[in-house]
């Protein structure tokens, strides 16, 4: 028997989580469910509150972790990520334990023990992932662009710069695959930006990101922020739109074979050089992909060398994509109506918290980009008319609105991907029962589960 079917390797935790729930768990149908992974957990263990005045210590929840440890270990023996689980232990000691193996088809769920995104479609990816760079025509480099002056002015400012040489600018250039601009080609003839050339010396490295204008990267560390440079979950990816407005300088891309990340602002977000830009960019311009959105990129500035000689600058525009035409969303603090919604742009409609009467989908049937429905409790009128939406590639609905589909034999063949909206409090063991239902039209691996007996003795 593998450890993680072990009923002794959970028995620490079980112990722990009867302590936390002795009450609830007595109840009829009581149970309590969490999940666990190598980096993370959610256990529903009530942690011992510190003293007044005090802050919680390592100690305060050495027996949490110690039970979570050995199911990690369990974890690992087994070659799994994360497993699920749902327990009943009612007073006389006798629990049964629930583990469920999410599978290569079920993506686990964001912070509890229910499933996240069902994988209907093997390898398939968000719209926004497989969007690719649009050419521009014409594009050309800034006005701004001056190479002799950019290179004055940097060895100027970084007299004892050791820059790289020719060979290794070219075995740069062969590795990323793509010619760099020649004021990139400038800034490493400068300086190389390796830290050894600094003596590991920061004030030294710090100078140097202050006359370029952000933390420089070494040419050894050039990398293309394709769209494997921003991972994403699908239930979240689906709700993003890539797309750019013809008044755009940077593509609204995910990634792009034309970014070239040449460092970073310090703050996580990384700075690059733009191959591919907007319909109103440059060829060659400085942008900045921040690590707090999924989709596009921000103008940092026009050229190297104006981003040079006017370091002091913000690259922080505030500008958001998703929202109308592309995003609606309808809930009580927004859009009251789906006719409001609807427009030939609209890819994602996410119907949220509502007291009203239910919506009918009719004014969104036809319209060609819609790919993305995420629909609240009590939100749809008539879940079946989700059917007459032929081109939808994710739906994420509440068990209830589910159960309809199903039942009509109404679930749009185009799915790629699909969620089941559900709040962490409820019972897994349906959820996982229906997302297997799911799962099974489109001949996609199951959720499995393994039911474990044991014997933590009576509560005295």
């Amino acid at each position: 028997m593998s450890p993680l079917h072990n009923f002794a390797t959970w028995e620490p935790l079980l112990r722990l989580l009867r302590t936390s729930h002795a009450e609830s768990l007595a109840a009829p149908g009581g149970h309590v469910a969490g999940s666990i992974g190598h980096g993370s957990w959610s256990v529903p263990v009530q942690r011992r509150r510190p003293r007044p005045g005090q802050a919680m210590l390592m100690s305060d929840m050495q027996e949490e972790f110690d039970a979570i440890k050995r199911v990690q270990d369990a974890l690992t023996e087994a070659g799994l990520q994360d497993i699920a689980f749902t327990a009943e232990i009612p007073p006389s000691g006798q629990a049964v334990l629930h583990l469920f193996d999410f599978g290569p088809a079920t993506a686990p769920g964001i912070g509890n023990a229910l499933p996240g995104a069902l994988i209907l479609v093997e390898n398939a990816v968000p719209a926004p992932w497989r969007r690719l760079p649009e050419a521009v025509p014409g594009a050309q480099p800034a006005p701004s662009v001056d190479v002799d002056l950019l290179e004055r002015t940097l060895r100027e400012r970084l007299p004892d710069a050791i820059g790289a040489t020719e060979e290794e600018i070219a075995t740069a250039e062969a590795r990323l695959g793509v010619a760099l601009p020649e004021e990139i080609k400038v800034l490493y003839r400068v300086t190389r930006a390796r830290w050894e050339d600094w003596g590991d010396d920061y004030e030294v490295a710090e100078h140097v990101f202050d006359v370029v204008g952000f933390e420089l990267a070494s040419l050894d560390h050039l990398a293309v922020a394709d769209v494997s440079n921003r991972s994403f979950y699908w239930g979240h990816a689906a709700l993003e739109v890539a797309v750019t407005p013809p008044d755009d300088a940077v593509q609204g891309l995910v990634g792009s074979p034309g970014w070239i990340v040449i460092g970073g602002t310090g703050y996580g977000d990384q700075v690059a050089v733009d191959l591919t830009p907007g319909p109103r960019g440059h060829l060659g311009q400085i942008i900045v992909l921040d690590h707090e959105q999924s989709v596009g990129a921000n103008l940092f500035a026009e050229s190297l060398t104006d981003l040079v000689l006017q370091s002091e600058r913000s690259w922080y525009s505030g500008r958001r994509l998703d929202q109308l035409p592309y995003v609606a969303r309808v809930h009580h603090q927004s859009l009251k109506t789906i006719e409001a919604a609807a427009h030939a742009d609209l890819e994602v409609l996410s119907l949220g918290v509502w007291d009203g009467e239910p919506f009918s989908l009719a004014p969104v049937v036809g319209l060609p980009r819609l790919r993305t429905l995420s629909a609240y409790p009590g939100t749809l009128a008539d879940p079946t008319e989700i059917a007459e939406l032929t081109g939808l590639e994710f739906l994420e609905l509440t068990p209830e609105d589910w159960r309809v589909l199903l039942d009509a034999g109404a679930a749009p063949r185009s799915l790629s991907a699909a969620a089941i909206q559900a709040h962490s409090g409820r019972d897994p063991r349906p959820i996982m029962a229906l997302a297997n239902e799911i799962l099974a039209l489109w001949d996609r691996p199951p959720i499995t589960e393994t039911v474990i007996n044991g014997d933590l003795g009576a509560l005295l």
